[in-house]
């Protein structure tokens, strides 16, 4: 079986985890997925099993890295892991007021340098950094620029401190937490993270993994839970192909001529490529020719 299924992940599980799991449901031993969450963050991760994993570069590159996270800081201590699965490894810091942090924000907003945490799967020099830190050896991570395009302190419970976050790809919740406290002159500790969006996945789409699993142990079908591999490919035009000598052309990686009356295409366009209702590739129009980018 090929197709995504949008996952809500829970805490606690990681991406990598959770990916397995859901193949194994489906009968699938390949898997891929979207943007890594931290396992003790939960939200939306989008999943490719079977086939679909090639489409996975393509999707990616078909829609706008935004993504969107709620999360909760507490201020006054940290850890190692700048979250509370960590080591505490400082104590003592001061609490700010609301209206503290409410006028820090613009500094966290547009495009920043950010240093992503020790414990990330960041590559240093080809080391992971989480690797690294979990031997105890403290490599120096570079800066990166990211994009913040909406940061908000949403409000405050019993010093627990509820932030909502619209960003790019590449950003760390944590490091903003941690860089936040440091504008302010304290120290602080993310406790919780949920994805709601990912791109075009959002979290009304996702399913959890134990409500999957509980339909698989009562014998429930659950193949409207896996979507169509080529739903995702947003901005491509369809080329269906009904010669039976194109269509075996452009499985075995031939290149299509396309009659004149289809010479609509654009040279350099990627397309959706069928044969009848089938999803059999992405194509790229080069030259009066369908060449074959990605074989599905």
């Amino acid at each position: 079986m090929d197709g995504w299924v949008i996952l809500d992940k829970d805490s606690g599980v990681s991406s990598r985890h959770a990916g397995a799991r859901v193949a194994r449901i489906f009968g699938e031993k390949k898997f891929g997925h979207i943007g890594t969450l931290d396992p003790m963050a939960s939200g939306v991760l989008p999943i490719a099993i079977g086939r679909a994993t090639k489409t996975i570069p393509f999707v990616e590159n078909a829609h706008p890295e935004t993504k969107e996270y709620l999360f909760d800081v507490v201020f006054g201590f940290s850890t190692d892991t700048l979250d509370i699965t960590g080591e505490k490894n400082a104590d003592g810091g001061r609490v700010p007021t609301i209206d503290e942090i409410r006028d820090v924000l613009p500094t966290f907003t547009g495009e920043i340098s950010q240093i992503p945490p020790a414990f990330s799967a960041v590559h240093v020099n080809g080391v992971r950094a989480y690797d690294a830190a979990r031997r105890g050896v403290m490599i120096d991570i570079p800066p990166r620029l990211v994009t913040v395009y909406l940061l908000e302190c949403t409000g405050e419970t019993n010093g627990t401190f509820h932030f909502r976050m619209r960003c790019s790809r590449g950003t760390y919740v944590r490091s903003i937490a941690r860089d936040i406290a440091k504008h302010i002159g304290t120290i602080a500790t993310v406790s919780m993270i949920c994805r709601t969006e990912s791109g075009p996945f959002t979290l009304d789409l996702a399913v959890k993994l134990d409500f999957l699993e509980n339909l698989v142990n009562n014998g429930t079908a659950i193949d409207k839970y896996l979507l169509p591999s080529e739903n995702w490919l947003w901005g491509m035009s369809v080329i269906s192909l009904t010669c039976d000598k194109d269509i075996e052309l452009f499985k075995n990686g031939g290149f299509v001529t396309i009659s004149q009356e289809d010479k609509c295409c654009d040279d350099g366009g990627l397309y959706k490529v069928y044969a009848g209702c089938e999803f059999i590739g992405i194509g790229v129009f080069t030259d009066g020719f369908l060449r074959p980018k990605r074989i599905i």
